[in-house]
C-alpha cells in the first residue's frame, strides 16, 4: 500500500455515523499539487487510483503529478500506470487467460519457484455467457435444450474453469446460465466502491471484451482490454495508458415519444466516430445527460467500442445511487457508495462549463429519431424511414460504397427452397434475435419488446415460422420481470421465447439456419437480413450466409420479425394483415412512455435482484454434475479443447533489425478482429478442421473456434482464417471481386495463410502484415495477436490502429507500424512478391521512434519508405523486449 507522500490519507464520515478512511483529492489540492477541480470526473477517479497506490516504483510521485496537472489539450507522451480493483473476464477469452496461468505455474515449477507464486493479485470473475448458441428456438424447451448442448459441447472447459476455481485463491466463475458478463456485471459483481485493508476507494477494474465499458453507466472506470493487458493486470502489473484526451459530450433536450434508448445510442455512434474519439475518454455531462436513467446510460456507455473511445463515462449521481439500492445492494454498500463519492466532491453529473475538457460535442435529445444501423457497421445509421430505400440502393452499388454489388434486376426475384413452398429473397429477415449486452441489459427496451408484442399478438399478427427468432436475456432478473409483467407470453406467442442467457447472436453463436434455407441462400447469393438488438454487425459476424446485418432496438427486432424483411419503411407501409383482414401498421402498436413507464415498477424491485444473486449454482443441476480435477498445478491431457500454451517455452527473442521479410497478406481498410481471429464455427476442409479430424474429432463435434480458444493448435490454424477476409496479394477474379477466405500466395502457389506461414517458418524467413485504416477493430480478441504471433509474422504494417489490438500485438511481442503522411499501402502498388527490411530496430529503442522499410521488388528495384514504431509507452519496450507481456511478467514475479 501507498506511503503516502502527499499526506491525503484522511478519514470520512458516513451517513449511518460511522467514518472510514480515503485517499482525499480534495488534500491533494490542498497540499498545493495542482487544482483539480476543473478536471474531467473520469481523470480524477483514475489519478485516485495513482495517488492510493503511490509506492515511489511502479507509481512514483511524478505520475500523480503529472495527472493531477493534466491540461485538456497537452502532447500526450506520459503514460499513466493504473492499478485496477478487479479482472472481469468472459469465458471465451478467460480460458486461454487461465491456460495461460496454468502454463506459467508449470514455468515457474520448473525454474524451482513454488508454483502458488503465480496468483491474481487483484479479484477475478469469469462470467461463463459466450458458450451457449441458438439450436433450439421458438420453442418452450428452447432454453434447456440449447444449455443441454452447451454443457455435452463445453464440459472440457468447464472441468478446466472449476480446477481455476479451487487451485487460485481470488479466481471466481459465474457458471453458465446466469447471463452476460456486463449486466451480471452491472447489476452484481460492482459494488460502487471497495473497502479493503481499512481503505475506501472506488471501484475501478478491466475486462476481457471490449464492452466492459457498460459499467461506465454506473460512474465505474473501466475499459476492455486483451486478455493479455488484463492477466499482467492481474498479476500486480498496472494497466499502463497513454494521458488520454477527453472529450466531453454535452447531452440537452430529452428524448421524444416513440424513440428508444437504442436510437439514441446509434445515433452517438453515428456522432462520435465523425467526431474521432478512438483512444479518448468520452465523458457525457449537461441537463440531458442528468435526465437519463441508469440504463439507458449503461446502454450509451456499452457501445464506446463501436463510437471508438476508451470510455463513455457517466460520473455518480442521485440516479446512481437509486440504481445501487434497486438492483439490491445492501444499505451499508450503498451509505458507503454515495459518502464516499461526496466526499471526494465527485458526486453529480457536471454541468455545462464546469470542467475543461480537450473538447465539447453537443447532442440536443430531441433531435434523435427511430433508427436502425447497418448492414455492415454499427455507425452507419439509418433512419426507419428510409429502410427501405437504402437497402435496395445498397443491393447493386460496389462493395467500395457499402454495397453488395449485385445485379439489380435481381433485387424482385424469390427462389424455392424446396421445403413447405417457401420461397425467399433478397432482402428477407431470416434472423431476428433480442440479443446482446446493448440492449437486454435494458428494461425500457425490453418492456416496449414485451408490449408491443403483446398489442401484435390482439391484432392477430404473426411471425413466419421459418425466421429464426430468439430471446437472450441478459440476466434471470429479465425473464422475471416480463413474467411479472405478463410480457413474456406474448413475445413467446411471436417466437421470441427464453432460448438462452448470454451473447448468442450478437457474437456469431446465432446457431445454423434451416438447411433448406441456407442452401437457397448460398446457390443463388442472396442477400438476406438479419435484425438483431445487438452492438456489432461486422460482415460473417452474425451468420457466414446473412450478408446484411441491421442493428435495431428490442421493440423493432419484434416489428422486422413480423414484417419479414428489411427492405420495408414501416413508417408507411403495413407490418402485415391483421386477424379482421385489416392492414396492420407499427404506428397502431407501437407503445407510448406512459405504458413503458407503468410497468417498470417490475425491473425496479430489489428482492428480485437478491434472490437470483444469493446462490449462482442454484438451479444448475448440469454445471453442479461436473467434477473436477484439484491442485496447485493442472495436469495437462489430450484435451483438443485445453493445450498447454507455448508462450513461456521459448528463449528471450534477439531484437533487431527484421531482414528478408515476405509478406502473409496485403489487407485492406477495417479489418477487424473478426477477420483475424478465428471466430465461430469452421469446415473440415479448413487448417483447423483437419487438424481436429487427424486428432479423431468428428465434424459434428467440431464447436467453434470460440469454444476452443484454449487450444492454440486450433487457434493459429484459424487466424486470418476468416471466410470474408481478402488478402490482396491474390489476383483479382474476371469480374473484378476478390478471393474471399484466408488465403495466400507462397511461391505463387495459393494455399492457406496457415500453410504459407508454415512454409516460411521453416525457411527461416519472418513474415509482415500489411493493412489500411482502423486495423484490428472490433471485440478485444487476444489470439487477433495470439494467432499472429504463432504463425511467425514479425511486425504489422497500417495506416491506423483500434487501440486494444495495438496494444494486444506489443504484448505478443509482434511490432505495429504505422505508415506516415500520405503513405498508404495502396500508394506502395505491392503485390506480395516483394521483399522487405526494416531497419532502424538495433541498438536502444524508444517509443513512437521512426523505423525504416525498404522495399527490394522483384526486378530489383528499391524503395524506402518511413514508418512509426507504435510501441507507444516505455513499459511497452521492455515487454517488446522480453518476447512479450507473460514473459515479462513471469520473469518480474519469480524475481529474475
Amino acid at each position: 500500500m501507498s506511503h503516502n507522500p502527499f499526506d491525503t490519507r484522511k478519514s470520512f464520515n458516513l451517513a449511518n455515523g460511522s467514518s472510514g478512511v480515503m485517499y482525499s483529492l480534495p488534500a491533494l489540492q490542498a497540499a498545493g499539487v495542482a487544482d483539480i477541480t476543473r478536471l474531467p470526473v473520469s481523470i480524477r477517479i483514475v489519478l485516485e487510483s495513482v495517488l492510493r497506490n503511490c509506492d515511489g516504483k511502479k507509481v512514483t510521485e511524478q505520475h500523480v503529478r503529472e495527472l493531477a496537472n493534466w491540461k485538456p489539450n497537452a502532447p500526450r507522451s506520459e503514460e499513466i500506470p493504473f492499478v485496477v480493483a478487479r479482472i472481469v473476464l468472459q469465458d471465451f477469452t478467460g480460458v486461454p487467460l487461465l491456460a495461460d496461468l496454468a502454463a506459467m505455474r508449470d514455468a515457474a515449477a520448473k525454474l524451482g519457484k513454488d508454483p502458488k507464486v503465480i496468483e491474481p493479485l487483484v479479484p477475478v470473475n469469469l462470467v461463463v455467457d459466450h458458450s451457449v448458441q441458438i439450436d433450439s428456438y421458438n420453442s418452450p424447451d428452447a432454453l434447456k435444450t440449447n444449455m443441454a448442448l452447451e454443457f455435452e459441447r463445453n464440459t472440457e472447459r468447464y472441468r478446466f474453469m472449476k480446477w481455476g476455481m479451487q487451485a487460485f485463491d481470488t479466481f471466481k466463475v459465474v457458471p453458465p446460465g446466469i447471463g452476460i458478463v456486463h449486466q451480471v456485471n452491472l447489476e452484481y459483481l460492482a459494488r460502487g466502491v471497495i473497502q479493503k485493508d481499512g481503505v475506501t476507494y472506488p471501484d475501478t477494474l478491466v475486462g476481457t471484451d471490449s464492452h466492459t465499458t457498460m459499467i461506465n453507466g454506473i460512474g465505474v472506470v473501466g475499459w476492455g482490454v486483451g486478455g493479455i493487458e488484463a492477466e499482467a493486470g492481474m498479476l500486480g502489473q498496472p494497466v499502463y495508458f497513454l494521458t488520454p484526451d477527453v472529450v466531453g459530450v454535452n447531452l440537452k433536450g430529452k428524448l421524444r415519444e416513440g424513440v428508444t434508448a437504442t436510437d439514441l445510442v446509434l445515433t452517438v455512434t453515428e456522432l462520435l466516430r465523425r467526431h474521432k474519439v478512438v483512444g479518448k475518454f468520452v465523458e457525457f455531462f449537461g441537463e440531458g445527460a442528468a435526465a437519463l436513467s441508469l440504463p439507458d446510460r449503461a446502454t450509451i456507455a456499452n457501445m464506446a467500442p463501436e463510437y471508438g473511445a476508451t470510455m463513455g463515462f457517466f460520473p455518480v449521481d442521485e440516479v446512481t445511487v437509486q440504481f445501487m439500492k434497486n438492483t439490491g445492494r445492501t444499505a451499508a454498500e450503498v451509505d458507503a457508495f454515495e459518502s464516499y463519492f461526496k466526499a471526494q466532491n465527485l458526486f453529480g453529473i457536471p454541468a455545462a462549463g464546469s470542467i475543461d475538457y480537450s473538447s465539447v460535442v453537443e447532442l440536443d435529445l430531441d433531435s434523435i429519431v427511430p433508427s436502425l444501423s447497418g448492414p455492415k457497421r454499427p455507425q452507419d445509421r439509418i433512419a426507419l424511414p428510409d429502410m427501405r430505400d437504402t437497402f435496395n440502393s445498397l443491393f447493386s452499388k460496389p462493395v467500395a460504397e457499402n454495397g453488395f454489388n449485385q445485379p439489380a434486376e435481381n433485387l424482385g426475384k424469390r427462389y424455392a427452397t424446396g421445403r413447405d413452398g417457401l420461397e425467399i429473397g433478397n432482402g428477407d429477415v431470416l434472423i431476428a434475435a433480442i440479443t446482446s449486452c446493448t440492449n437486454t441489459s435494458n428494461p425500457g427496451v425490453l418492456l416496449a419488446a414485451g408490449l408491443l408484442a403483446k398489442k401484435a399478438v390482439a391484432k392477430g399478427l404473426t411471425v413466419a415460422p421459418h425466421i429464426k427468432t430468439s430471446l437472450a436475456p441478459g440476466s434471470r432478473v429479465v425473464t422475471e420481470y416480463l413474467t411479472n409483467a405478463g410480457l413474456l407470453e406474448p413475445l413467446a406467442k411471436l417466437g421470441f421465447s427464453v432460448a438462452a442467457y448470454g451473447c448468442t447472436t450478437c457474437i456469431g453463436n446465432a446457431g445454423p439456419l434451416r438447411e433448406d434455407i441456407d442452401k437457397a441462400i448460398t446457390d443463388n447469393n442472396l442477400i438476406c437480413a438479419a435484425v438483431l438488438s445487438g452492438n456489432r454487425n461486422f460482415e460473417a459476424r452474425i451468420h457466414p450466409n446473412i450478408k446484411a446485418n441491421f442493428l435495431a432496438s428490442p421493440p423493432l427486432v419484434v416489428a422486422y420479425a413480423i414484417a419479414g424483411k428489411s427492405n420495408i419503411d414501416l413508417s408507411t407501409e403495413p407490418l402485415g394483415t391483421g386477424s379482421d383482414g385489416q392492414p396492420v401498421y407499427l404506428k397502431d402498436i407501437w407503445p407510448n412512455s406512459h405504458e413503458v413507464a407503468t410497468m417498470m415498477k417490475y425491473a425496479t424491485d430489489p428482492a428480485i435482484f437478491q434472490k437470483l444473486y444469493t446462490d449462482l449454482t442454484r438451479d444448475l443441476p448440469l454445471w453442479n454434475a461436473i467434477e473436477a480435477p484439484t491442485g496447485n498445478q493442472y495436469q495437462w491431457d489430450d484435451s483438443t479443447y485445453i493445450a498447454c500454451p507455448p508462450f513461456f517455452e521459448a528463449a528471450a527473442p534477439k531484437i533487431g533489425d527484421i531482414c528478408g521479410a515476405k509478406a502473409l497478406a496485403l489487407l485492406g481498410d477495417s479489418v477487424t478482429t473478426d477477420h483475424i481471429s478465428p471466430a465461430g464455427s469452421f469446415k473440415p476442409t479448413t487448417p483447423a478442421g483437419q487438424y481436429l479430424q487427424g486428432r479423431g474429432v468428428a465434424v459434428k463435434d467440431f464447436n467453434s473456434y470460440g469454444a476452443r480458444r484454449g487450444n492454440h493448435e486450433v487457434m493459429m490454424r484459424g487466424t486470418f482464417a476468416n471466410v470474408r477476409i481478402k488478402n490482396l496479394m491474390l489476383p483479382a477474379k474476371d469480374d473484378g471481386s476478390r478471393v474471399e477466405g484466408g488465403y495466400t500466395l507462397y511461391n505463387g502457389e495459393q494455399m492457406s495463410i496457415y500453410d504459407a506461414a508454415m512454409k516460411h517458418i521453416a525457411d527461416g524467413t519472418p513474415t509482415v502484415i500489411f493493412a489500411g485504416e482502423e486495423y484490428g477493430t472490433g471485440s478485444s480478441r487476444d489470439w487477433a495477436a495470439k494467432g499472429t504471433q504463432l504463425l511467425g509474422v514479425k511486425a504489422v504494417i497500417a495506416k491506423s490502429y483500434e487501440r486494444i489490438h495495438r496494444s494486444n500485438l506489443v504484448g505478443m511481442g509482434v511490432l505495429p507500424l504505422q505508415f506516415k503522411g500520405s503513405d498508404t499501402l495502396a500508394a506502395l502498388n505491392l503485390n506480395g512478391s516483394e521483399r522487405f527490411d526494416l531497419t532502424g530496430l538495433n541498438g536502444e529503442i524508444k517509443p513512437q521512434q521512426d523505423i525504416t522499410l525498404t522495399i527490394t521488388r522483384q526486378d530489383g528495384s528499391q524503395q524506402s519508405v518511413t514508418l512509426l514504431l507504435r510501441i507507444d509507452t516505455p513499459i511497452e519496450v521492455d515487454y517488446y523486449k522480453n518476447g512479450g507481456i507473460l514473459p515479462f511478467v513471469l520473469k518480474d514475479l519469480i524475481g529474475q
